[in-house]
């Protein structure tokens, strides 16, 4: 062996013990330890803080009550709000008259994503319908759902076939346009090695299309829950009739009539409390769940 092939032999070692370190340090770079996080920093950073705000916003609540800056009978106490929860735990109808709204928002709300989900494929998708459609989506997207009301009425009488029509006109547009920016927003690359793999056509869109917009597309359904659930506030506000039962908006416009703010002022709450539990059990665990698998969300050691 000759001086210049023994010298070599160090160096060819020297650069493959290189390359195993900077590799060895890509694969550290990339593995994430994950781990549980303690429920003491839990209750810290998530739970705690709710609960001041709403403390601090009872206490500025009381304190314009006591101060006597209106009327108490355009605002009520705490205290007061109280006693017509207590009044409808007692009369046995808090849990009916919740459970009215809730099931129709969230049946409406899911017929909305059943129709939604494919206009909002076709609409990304086909450049003709795209043309066509579009601007119509983002229009009613921005059209405030209760003008879908007289309409509604009009067209199905009083029944809940309005209600939900109302749902859908609202819902609808915002679950298709979130699909759509998502689909705008997958690298191009991704659509042509899923047609590689044989991926075209429903088994593209469903294997492939659907799960790279899924951070959009959950987007546009969080923003359809919510279009959901105003929008049944709104046809609730408005329409009347004993077969429709009483839900959480008429409820709210009951006592509107019958001039009992304590009344007005539950129901305000009861329909906030609704949509934000809502969020928080159902989207918020999903959009979790859908980072994590990204490598989006983590906590590291």
């Amino acid at each position: 062996m000759s001086s210049t092939d023994t010298a070599a032999v160090p160096l060819a070692k020297d650069g493959a013990a290189d390359s195993a370190s900077v590799e060895a340090g890509l694969d550290a770079l990339e593995t994430v330890h994950a781990q549980r996080t303690p429920v003491a920093v839990v209750l810290r950073q998530k739970v705690l803080p709710p609960i001041l705000g709403v403390v601090l916003v009872l206490a500025l609540w009381q304190l314009a009550y006591s101060l006597e800056l209106t009327t108490p009978d355009k605002l009520p106490s705490p205290a007061d709000v109280w006693d017509s929860l207590s009044e409808l735990w007692y009369a046995g109808t808090l849990f009916s008259i919740i459970w009215t709204s809730v099931w129709r928002g969230l049946s409406g709300f899911l017929l909305s994503v059943v129709i939604g989900t494919p206009i909002g494929l076709l609409v990304a998708r086909v450049k003709p319908v795209r043309a066509a459609l579009g601007p119509v989506l983002s229009g009613l997207q921005s059209l405030p759902s209760v003008a879908w009301v007289p309409a509604a009425i009009i067209w199905l009488g009083i029944t809940n076939s309005a209600m939900y029509a109302v749902i859908l006109l609202g819902a609808v547009p915002s679950i298709a346009n979130g699909l759509i920016s998502g689909i705008d927003q997958v690298p191009p690359i991704y659509l042509r090695a899923g047609q590689t793999l044989g991926a075209t056509g429903l088994r593209g869109a469903r294997h492939v299309l659907l799960p790279a917009a899924l951070p959009g597309y959950l987007a546009g359904l969080k923003q359809g829950w919510a279009f959901s659930w105003r929008s049944l506030m709104a046809a609730e506000l408005i329409a009347s009739s004993p077969d429709l039962g009483l839900g959480l908006g008429r409820y709210l416009e009951n006592q509107r009539e019958f001039n009992e703010m304590s009344g007005v002022l539950l129901g305000i709450i009861l329909i906030l409390v609704v949509g934000v539990a809502i969020d928080l059990l159902v989207f918020s665990p999903v959009e979790r769940r859908v980072l994590r698998s990204r490598g989006l969300l983590v906590t590291t050691r």
